[in-house]
Parts: structure tokens; sequence; C-alpha cells
């Protein structure tokens, strides 16, 4: 049994938020309250550690994250921050001679801004001046847009008569047809194994255990005790995951969901999530959740808008599914008994979003059925107002990635939307009002931005609007904030999508998210109480130590 007294503990529980005393046994929380009371369980048996007034908090759950993504992307090369294409070139070309094909048959670059280039994207021929004896890969700061060059287009063996995968996922074209350089959507993917078995090598992706090691590491140092991976990204990314957990080296709640592309796939997926279940459920590892991208980017203009782009009439950006097939796709969801977390960015995404969402209810209750899917709406950057109430009415979570609140994808969006719309975007507060459940998460994907997982930087973005890494210029934003002030976060909003809010997304709100008597016993010391600090600081505010299934995990006591 464990003591830990003189203690400043934010149990997240509403009931009692405060307490000074939290007394543990096993994996288990027994005692939350005032240590006065606490008395009958300082005997021989218990070991009493004094906080000396430090703040304890419940484990970190971060709800929308990619640890198959991240780890897949060590080998990628970093790209310096430019606007400048002339540098970027020199880079790549400077590269590619220091690193001959015989080294690196195919090389990745990341990132390049996405503001780089207007709405017409970049072109093959550019990218060919730098390197053009082997496949060359440069991605965008977005992650949904990349430059190929020449080599890489025809080793993936695609042309102007080669379909594109989906609607989101293309190819962008000349006039006669024939692929420009730029992709959206990671299209290429579905044609790599033409690239990879024409050069004779495989870019180092495995999922093992060894390759997820520095993800999981981070979430470890962060305090980040649970988390919802979006999208698992191969089998043996799941079979590690099972094997650290059975060996005791898995020190993280996981929910992990299956990727479906329209209504007609679904089936199958379902029966892929179905065999996860069977094969690798845990105390600490669960699949209970399809994911869909409805739309893409408000960056790359290809979400799903209910205005016209400003240069392109008629272009309303791309959208994967309408109301009905949507419907349907939440209608199997929930005779299935299973949640939907849905990728939508645009205004047209989530108002689709929600009339499918009415219209499945509507059907449930027609055929007598229990409603029991929770659908799950992760980014909605711009939302009509009115559409702002209808989480609430609906029972549908909003998860929104904390770090992209202040400038980190720019202004690029105003290639597609008027100035007015932009600083509509990432407003939240008319949800929280109306009762609507919002969880929080960084939605990571790539080795190069993991550090923005941890959740304190994430939640100074959001209450200030301002990102120190990549501020918006402060001469036309007054303190590089990003408009409007009044999308700030309050700290109290920002601790429960953290903790017990992100719990409820992953129906794990009976276990873990609040410090409770039977809960499980996951918590973590910071060296400063955040009501303490000033909004701009949060980012250097220091997880000490992590407490997981009652085990101290990092840190001293």
């Amino acid at each position: 049994m464990n003591v830990f007294k003189n203690a400043k503990i934010y149990t997240m529980d509403g009931k009692a938020p405060l307490a000074d005393t939290i007394v543990t046994d096993g994996n288990e929380i027994i005692y939350v309250g005032a240590g006065e009371k606490a008395q009958k369980y300082m005997g021989e048996k218990a070991t009493v550690y004094d906080v000396g007034g430090k703040t304890i908090l419940p484990g970190i759950i971060d709800s929308h994250i990619h640890p198959g993504m991240c780890s897949r992307s060590a080998w990628h090369v970093r790209l310096p921050w430019t606007e400048d294409v002339n540098e970027l070139l020199d880079f790549v070309k400077n590269y590619g001679q220091e690193h001959p094909k015989e080294e690196i048959p195919f090389i990745y670059f990341e990132y390049y801004p996405t503001s780089m280039f207007d709405e017409n994207g970049p072109v093959k021929e550019l990218l060919d001046e730098a390197i053009s004896d082997r496949p060359v890969l440069c991605q965008d700061f977005g992650e949904h847009l990349c430059w190929i060059n020449s080599k890489m287009i025809e080793l993936l063996g695609v042309d102007k008569n080669t379909p594109d995968p989906s609607k989101l996922e293309v190819f962008v074209r000349d006039e006669d047809g024939n692929p420009t350089g730029w992709v959206k959507e990671m299209a290429w993917v579905h044609f790599a194994d033409n690239m990879f078995e024409a050069i004779g090598w495989k870019p180092p992706e495995d999922l093992s255990e060894e390759r997820m090691k520095p993800f999981f590491s981070l979430m470890k140092e962060s305090g980040i005790t649970a988390i919802f991976d979006a999208l698992i990204e191969t089998d043996e990314q799941i079979e590690s995951i099972y094997n650290m957990d059975k060996a005791g080296r898995l020190f993280t709640y996981y929910d992990g969901a299956v990727r479906f592309w329209k209504y007609e796939d679904l089936p199958e997926k379902i029966a892929k999530l179905r065999e996860y279940q069977r094969l690798y459920t845990t105390d600490h590892i669960k699949f209970n959740t399809m994911k869909l991208f409805l739309d893409g980017t408000n960056e790359s203009g290809n979400s799903a808008s209910l205005h016209e782009h400003i240069n392109d009439p008629g272009n309303y950006g791309e959208i994967m599914m309408e109301t009905e097939e949507l419907a349907e796709c939440f209608v199997l969801c929930n005779r299935e008994g299973l949640d939907l977390h849905i990728h939508m960015v645009g205004d047209r995404a989530f108002r689709v979003g929600c009339d499918a969402v009415e219209a499945a209810q509507k059907t449930a209750a027609e055929n007598g059925e229990p409603w029991v899917c929770q659908p799950v709406f992760a980014h909605c950057e711009v939302v009509d107002p009115s559409d702002m109430g209808r989480p609430a009415e609906l029972g549908i979570t909003i998860n929104w990635s904390c770090h992209w609140s202040g400038g980190y994808f720019g202004e690029e969006a105003m290639n597609y939307y008027t100035e007015e719309k932009w600083r509509r975007m990432y407003q939240f507060n008319p949800m929280l009002q109306s009762g609507a459940l919002v969880t929080f998460s960084s939605d990571v994907v790539t080795g190069y931005e993991m550090h923005r997982a941890y959740p304190f930087f994430g939640m100074q973005v959001a209450a200030t609007r301002i990102d120190s890494e990549f501020p918006l210029d402060p001469d036309k934003y007054p303190e590089s904030m990003r408009p409007d002030g009044s999308a700030r976060l309050d700290l109290e909003t920002l601790l429960r999508g953290y903790t017990i809010n992100g719990a409820k997304q992953l129906r794990w709100q009976d276990k873990i998210g609040s410090l409770e008597s039977g809960k499980v016993a996951n918590m973590i010391i910071v060296d400063k109480d955040p009501h303490d600090v000033p909004p701009g600081e949060l980012k250097d505010i220091k997880t000490e130590a992590v407490i997981f299934d009652g085990v101290l995990i990092k840190g001293e006591l």
C-alpha cells in the first residue's frame, strides 16, 4: 500500500475535485481525500510519500495519435526550414551527391512548407533538377501533400491512364492527364510495391518493439498513460504492442482503430477488427473503433467546404461520401456495437457528418435498435456557426489536436478560403458551451514533430493561440496570436479534455481519467501547479514522476 500525502491533487472527479492525499493498493486507488481521514491507511504495511506540496494529476490521455506512423518515419531526411525553393533544392541536390543511389535508392525528405507553392502545387521537373537518378519524395508540412520527381512516377508505374485510388488520394495532373509530380493524400503508397520491386529495396519500416521504442519512451516521459491509435498501420504493429504488454513493457493503455474507405469495404474491415479483438485484447489493449477519412485538409484545398474556393468557382473541395452512405456506415457500426472516429476538416464535411448521425439514429429508432455507437469527429477545423450546437444534441464527441491552435499551419488555407472564414477556424468554445464532449490530442504523425505530443505544450498553444515554434507574423498578428482570441481554451477545459473526457472517448472512464477510489492508479506528479502558471509558460511544466498501474515508471519519490 502506498500513501501520497501533502499533495495538491486535482482529481478530475466533479464530486470531489480537490484532495491532498491519495492511497493506492497494487494498481488500484482506494482512497482520495483529506489527509486527516487517511490515518487508518498509514500502518506498518504502508509506504508513505510526502510529496512536498507538489501537484498530482491523472495520467494524461492522448486521444488521437499515430505510434505506427511516427515509428515508420525514423529513416526520413529532415529538410531545412525555408520558404526559398532554391535553398531547398540546393539541400536536396547536395544530399543526393553525398549519398549516392547505391547507398540510398529512395530518398524521403520532410518537410517543405505548404505555403512554398500556390494552389497549383509544385512540378516534377523542378525536383528533377536536384535529383533525377532515383526516386525522390518531398513531404509537405501538413503531411497530406507530397512532391515527387519523374523517376518516382516512372517506377510507380503511374501515367495518364492510371486511375486515382480515391476521391481524396489523387495524382494532380496536367491538361493532358499526365501526373505533374504533386500528389495528394499519399496516393503513391498504393503503387509503392512497384517502385520497391524495381529498385530492389524497401525502407526500414518494420514495426517491431525496437522500432517503436522511441515513441513509447516519449509517452512514458511525457506522462501519457493512455492513447488512441487513430490508424493501425500493420498486423506486426499490434503483435509487437501485444508482446510488449505480455512482457510488462507497455506502460500505456492502448486503443486502436481500423481504417476503412467506403461502406463497401466496411464489413471486411470490421472482420479485421474482430480478429484483433480475438487475438490481442488484454487489460491494457482493446479495439472498438472504425476510422474514416471523410475529407482532406484546408491547406491542401481538398477539405469539403460549404463555400467554393475563392480562386476556383464551382470547387467545393472533396468528400469521400455523402450523407446517405455515411449514415449506412453509422447504422452498421451501431449494430456491431462499434464506434466510428472520423477525420473531418471542412464545414461541409462537418455538416454531412452531423446529418449522417441524425439519420442513422432515426433509422435505429425506427428499427427498435438501441443507439450505442459513439461518433467521434476529429479536427473539425472550420464549422458553420449554425452547426455548433449539433454535437451536444446528437451525442457527438469532438476531438481537437491542441498544438495546431496557433500558427502551425500558417495562412495556407487562405489560398482557398476568405480571410473571414480562416479567422473562424479552430473555434470550439461554442460547442463546449452547448454541452458537447470535447477531447484533446496531438495527432503527431512523424518523428519530426513527435516532441509536440508533450501535453503541456499542446495546452499552452491552445490557451494562447500562439505557437512558439511556428509563430505567425507579429507585424500582422499582434504577439503572433492566431485570431480570434475568443477561441482560446481555458485551463480547466484543457485538463479535463486530456484526462476524464479522453477516458470517456476511449470508453475507459470507469478505469482511468480521474483519481477516484476503485480506479486504476495512473497519475503524474508535476513540478508546478498548472493553475499557477501563466498560459504562455505551460510548456515549461515538467513531469517529474509517472505512476502507471500503481508502479513508478519515471522519476523518484
